[in-house]
């Protein structure tokens, strides 16, 4: 299995990606330890970063791109994927009076300037809107997104739970190719496997991004005791944490998922790159699967 994820001709991402969301809910925000973070990614190989402007109200972005002007040699050594199009009344937008979605060519264009300002960068390596809108003209934002391609601000774009007709519906309007799509895939939200979302992914040699791959930690709750039992199984029999071993089993998909994966904890972080190592083969991802059905399968 490579480690890497070739999405464009001038897009590669690591397999494993480094999720951002709750960089600000940490005790320690400084550059420097936002720095030890990333460091400690690069050490096992894993370079891409996954940011959103709306991500620690809207304050997340700036934090990365502390750390990247006080250390700028590392911005060489990432990719830096961001979101936009999520509009919630917290921080820069706490004046808006409702949570709506905006796929105009100004509030694209604009979150994208603003985000390379707080990254300190010239170019963003991936850019995705958010949330499939339902006021979208697809016209207006597939030209858009073609034309902040052209400026080179942005490397390529993709999306982010996008069901495959939303999907269609943008990339009819656009010139370049969509690159992925971010969508939630679990040992706990496994319907993409079977209502359409990854097959379509897979029917156009398109590799998905995984966010939540642990269900938000519920995966360890203990409330489905035979997936528990199973997973401490195989855990103990290849020496890694249960983490890997679901993690692997995403990694293991021939539709070749990058799981988004997310901590503040150095020691967890320094794990992350321990599910390349966990062998799981067709027995065992149907064993894994039916654990997390409740049932075998028909």
């Amino acid at each position: 299995m490579s480690h890497r994820i070739k999405l464009a001709p001038n897009l590669e991402l690591s397999r494993i990606v480094y999720g951002m969301w709750r960089v600000g809910d940490d005790s320690d925000t400084s550059p420097k330890h936002i720095q030890a973070k990333i460091e400690a990614c690069l050490e096992q190989g894993i370079t891409s970063m996954d940011l959103a402007d709306i991500y620690g109200d809207y304050g997340a972005e700036e934090l990365v791109g502390n750390c990247l002007k006080q250390a700028p040699g590392l911005r060489d050594k990432i990719e830096l994927i961001s979101k936009c199009d999520i509009v919630a009344p917290c921080g820069k937008y706490s004046d808006r009076r409702v949570k709506y979605y905006d796929t105009s060519w100004k509030h694209i264009t604009e979150s994208v300037d603003a985000s390379l300002s707080y990254f300190g960068v010239e170019q963003i390596d991936l850019f995705l809107i958010h949330r499939p809108d339902p006021f979208m003209d697809h016209v207006e934002t597939g030209s858009t997104l073609d034309e902040i391609i052209k400026s080179g601000k942005v490397k390529a774009f993709g999306v982010s739970n996008f069901k495959p007709h939303d999907w269609s519906l943008l990339q009819s309007a656009m010139n370049n190719s969509l690159v992925t799509n971010q969508i939630e895939i679990s040992l706990l939200a496994h319907e993409a496997f079977t209502n359409g979302d990854i097959a379509y992914l897979q029917e156009n040699g398109i590799a998905p991004m995984a966010w939540s791959p642990l269900g938000g930690g519920s995966l360890f709750d203990g409330k489905n005791v035979e997936l528990t039992k199973l997973l401490n199984r195989i855990a103990e029999e290849q020496n890694v944490t249960t983490s890997s071993v679901a993690v692997a089993w995403l990694l293991a998909h021939p539709s070749e998922i990058m799981p988004i994966l997310g901590t503040n904890n150095l020691q967890r972080l320094a794990q992350m790159s321990q599910a390349y190592d966990v062998q799981i083969d067709r027995q065992t991802w149907f064993e894994l699967y039916t654990a997390a059905l409740g049932r075998e399968v028909a």
